[in-house]
């Protein structure tokens, strides 16, 4: 789909949607040079070198080479392609991936496993992001110079390390508790906000490391990727092991893929391009260039690279840019559940819409108030972002293969590209990213293990939910009749009809609702006219007005209609009924009897799921949002008929 024909994009000019992504996409990525660097060099990171002229000059070219291959070319140029109907993120992936495979095949099932993975893994990337963007920019005031310098005793230098560091951690958690205090604002407004200083920032990012490519213009001989083979060819262990570190320069790459709904793919390009790339670029090859000249500044680079009147204010900058990166990350944690609920990998949870006018803008509260508190644990148990950097970057480069993979399932069966021209591409993308990964499993035990404990955590919730859920529609399917059964049933008997409308909710299309039975049942008695009522989410994000509603006649007073939503959207049952108008059917929500059936689960002794995640299916569906409120049927004209399912 073309961003100009996207819904709530065609009203914003480019450059605002331009200025609008800099607020949210390029946040988690830009501030990547706060820390990159310092954790190759700094004798501070546990996974450090020296900061020798090869060293320095081979870091920096892997820096700069990882930016042009996995985010330059495999992000802006292919991946932004594999434009679901203008959403992105692996959820939309695995849909365009699968959507042309037969449901049966094991190739589906392998598609939409790794789809899982790669969401589950986000989620723990998006409780990493905030804590160390956050507390590496707070650290500047340290690195700086501004909180003082240690004193000359020893004894008295480590009481004032460790006081420091407890106040670096409180102003972090201040922060933290700030950003995720103003979600329910929604994306939009945030992002209008944060665009603006972001763009300072990158420019910021230019302009230093330009002071400082002027004094050292030898590490321009970095963006010969000879210098990074050469260091990785010769530098051992050591050498490979930097890779976890460097890696940290790309983090940010699955955001720009994943808000792709938000902003579209053309400002994304273009900000990346215009603006984003040339300064991550410069500022990059500033750091090398200093750390050649003064290898000894290592513990911080970036503030380093400042003059002193201009520390505290590029502390300032880089602490909003810190918050910045963290908002990437939460909308993106926001679209995956989004997404997840729609596809039914979740419970309906509360989820708020922020825009009457853009799609995409939504506020989920369990997330958020969900992430806080992780993020809290997180600086606090971590303590300095060098720490954290051991735990960070595992998730994302295996989410980052994921996408690889399920891009090359894309191309060859949904675009039909052909093998010698996909398999190569995705090959060399997949290599690099395994590199990546191999060196970032050797943090496992110094935190690297948290992201992937996280992620395992919602991919077992998700795919417990799924199965539950089927087990659940097997088990209601095996009591109900087809409802041209039942139609033909009251035809023949005697049953009481009482005025007015009732709708009956159904989850499978052509089967008669519980609750109707349970009701039939009770009072001997139905409606004069019967609506039965699916709702269906489709493989797609969005679907359009024209194919919302199906609506078939059944029999005299029978009506069978279908709505299909797509998984970034929420249904809404009152306008839906106002469309039936055109299809000959007149529904009004404020005058019809809704009939709910709520299923209570009782885990059993059939084959199924194991009854520890039976239990789990049972406690997560207490946590499910009332249909009636999901679906937002008006107050009072609800029914619920509640029955015993055992899975």
């Amino acid at each position: 789909m073309n961003d100009a024909h996207k819904p709530g994009l065609h009203k914003l000019s480019t450059t605002t949607l331009v200025v609008a992504a800099l607020g949210v996409v390029f946040g988690d990525i830009g501030t990547s040079p706060i820390y990159t660097l310092k954790e190759c060099f700094s004798p501070r990171s546990p996974h450090h070198i020296t900061a020798s002229h090869e060293h320095i000059l081979g870091v920096v070219s892997l820096v700069l080479w990882s930016l042009i291959l996995l985010i330059c070319v495999k992000y802006l140029v292919f991946i932004l392609r594999a434009d679901n109907k203008g959403e992105g993120g692996v959820l939309s992936l695995m849909a365009l991936a699968s959507h042309s495979m037969d449901e049966s095949t094991k190739r589906r099932a392998v598609t939409v496993l790794l789809g899982l993975s790669g969401a589950a893994l986000l989620f723990g990337d998006g409780i990493i992001t905030p804590a160390i963007s956050v507390l590496s920019a707070v650290e500047g005031l340290k690195d700086g110079g501004l909180l003082g310098e240690a004193p000359a005793d020893a004894l008295d230098a480590e009481a004032w390390n460790h006081h420091m560091q407890w106040l670096i951690i409180g102003i972090t958690a201040v922060i933290l508790i700030v950003l995720f205090s103003v979600q329910f604002l929604g994306t939009a407004k945030v992002g209008r906000f944060f665009g603006p200083i972001t763009g300072l920032w990158f420019v910021s990012l230019a302009m230093l490391g330009l002071s400082q490519l002027m004094r050292g213009p030898e590490i321009l001989a970095a963006f010969n990727p000879w210098h990074g083979w050469h260091f990785l060819t010769n530098g051992g262990h050591a050498g490979f092991v930097i890779l976890g570190s460097v890696f940290l320069a790309v983090t940010g790459g699955e955001a720009l893929y994943a808000d792709m709904g938000h902003f579209g793919a053309s400002p994304i390009r273009r900000g990346w391009f215009a603006l984003v790339f040339p300064a991550l670029a410069l500022n990059y090859l500033g750091q090398g260039a200093l750390l050649m000249k003064q290898p000894e500044l290592a513990d911080s680079p970036l503030f380093q690279m400042a003059p002193s009147w201009a520390v505290l204010p590029l502390v300032l900058i880089a602490t909003a840019a810190a918050v910045i990166a963290s908002q990437a990350l939460i909308t993106g944690t926001y679209s995956l559940t989004l997404s997840a609920v729609q596809l039914g990998y979740l419970p309906r949870i509360s989820i708020r819409h922020t825009s009457e006018h853009a799609r995409g803008q939504i506020y989920i509260p369990l997330v958020n108030w969900l992430l806080m508190p992780a993020c809290l644990v997180l600086v606090a148990a971590f303590r300095t972002s060098s720490n954290l950097a051991a735990a960070y970057g595992v998730a994302v480069t295996m989410t980052m293969l994921i996408t690889t993979i399920l891009f090359y399932f894309a191309a060859r069966h949904l675009w039909r590209w052909p093998v010698h021209k996909t398999l190569p591409l995705c090959l060399c993308f997949a290599l690099v990213e395994v590199a990546f990964l191999g060196a970032n499993l050797v943090k496992f035990f110094d935190g690297g293990w948290f992201p992937l404990a996280v992620g395992a955590l919602v991919f077992l919730m998700m795919t417990t939910w799924a199965t539950g859920r089927r087990l659940v529609r097997a088990a209601m399917e095996r009591t109900s009749i087809s409802q041209e059964m039942l139609i033909e049933s009251l035809a023949r008997g005697r049953v009481v009809k009482v005025p007015g409308t009732a709708i009956f909710m159904t989850s499978t299309k052509g089967r008669t609702p519980v609750a109707l039975l349970h009701s039939l049942k009770h009072y001997q008695a139905i409606h004069q006219r019967v609506i039965f009522l699916t709702i269906m989410t489709e493989d797609e994000p969005w679907v359009p007005p024209s194919r919302r509603v199906e609506v078939e006649k059944l029999g005299d007073h029978f009506w069978r209609v279908t709505a299909r939503y797509g998984f970034m959207q929420k249904p809404n049952v009152p306008r839906l009924l106002r469309q039936c108008a055109s299809h000959e059917l007149d529904a009004d929500a404020d005058t019809a009897t809704f009939f709910l059936g709520r299923e209570i689960i009782v885990p059993g002794k059939a084959p199924g799921m194991a009854r520890w995640r039976e239990h789990m299916f049972a406690f997560a569906s207490k946590l499910a949002q009332q249909p009636a409120t999901y679906f937002q049927i008006p107050v009072g004209r609800v029914i619920e008929l509640g029955q015993q399912v055992e899975i």
